[in-house]
């Protein structure tokens, strides 16, 4: 594992969300270094994607402190600017404009919120289509590609806001089984570049070739957080175990 800064870059203090009477997030502590590579799993309603989600401010956690990048998380509309144009963010669901093509799908952000020339912006989402290995798709609209191919246009788009850190929330899970090793293919590779990234996902082979440190939840709290080796080999809780024999016998 590449030697961590001192300070991290992402930095979670006791968090706690709730759903009305439901607790998702419980005394969530978490800290991730710039270029790290992390892999949040666990069962259904573990608060996975609501700890993902409350790190680029589209849930609000209600008690707790959130730190990306050396600033507060706070529900001022700065604030939420400020943090998600550090924190880039790919999720299940593609939410791919489907009236505009490949191109103008990633030339949006940069022209809206960057100040890019129209030219500008096309050369900088050639540059990352390229990157996701679908240069020729640029003319299309999303209806005209697989799932494949819409998720790692929206891996494109989230990359053409060049952030610090890239958040993925199960990125594969809406993917047809054939799709779904060209997404994690383009991720792993983004990986080596030395994004620092966190990876909500099931995908367990993954997880143990791209994490530098691996996250286990259940009910909402954080059971185990260790190297992929160790979480592996020779997971400390018991629940963490029962969860790997699932998943791994699956």
């Amino acid at each position: 594992m590449r030697q961590p800064p001192t300070e991290p870059i992402i930095e979670i203090s006791d968090v706690n969300k709730f759903f009305e009477e439901f607790q998702a997030l419980a005394n969530v502590s978490l800290e991730i270094y710039l270029g790290e590579r992390t892999v949040i799993c666990g069962p259904s309603g573990s608060g996975k994607s609501t700890l993902i989600r409350c790190i680029n401010g589209l849930e609000h956690h209600d008690s707790g402190t959130i730190k990306v990048d050396g600033e507060y998380l706070t529900r001022s509309n700065a604030s939420l600017r400020s943090v998600r144009s550090k924190a880039g963010m790919v999720f299940q669901q593609f939410n791919l404009f489907p009236h505009l093509t490949v191109l103008d799908n990633l030339t949006l952000g940069p022209m809206r919120s960057r100040g890019f020339s129209k030219r500008e912006a096309q050369d900088l989402a050639m540059l990352y289509l390229e990157r996701v290995r679908i240069p020729e798709q640029s003319s299309k609209f999303p209806r005209q590609l697989s799932g494949g191919q819409q998720q790692r246009v929206a891996i494109a788009r989230s990359l053409c806001m060049e952030p610090k850190i890239m958040l993925f929330d199960e990125p594969t899970s809406a993917l047809d089984p054939e799709m779904i090793s060209e997404v994690l293919d383009v991720i792993i590779e983004l990986a080596d570049s030395g994004m620092t990234m966190i990876c909500v996902t099931h995908e367990m082979g993954f997880a143990r070739k791209v994490a530098d440190t691996m996250v286990f939840m259940d009910f909402g709290e954080i059971v185990e957080s260790s190297p992929p080796e160790r979480f592996f080999e020779n997971p400390n809780s018991e629940r963490c175990r029962d969860f790997l024999q699932k998943i791994l016998h699956h």
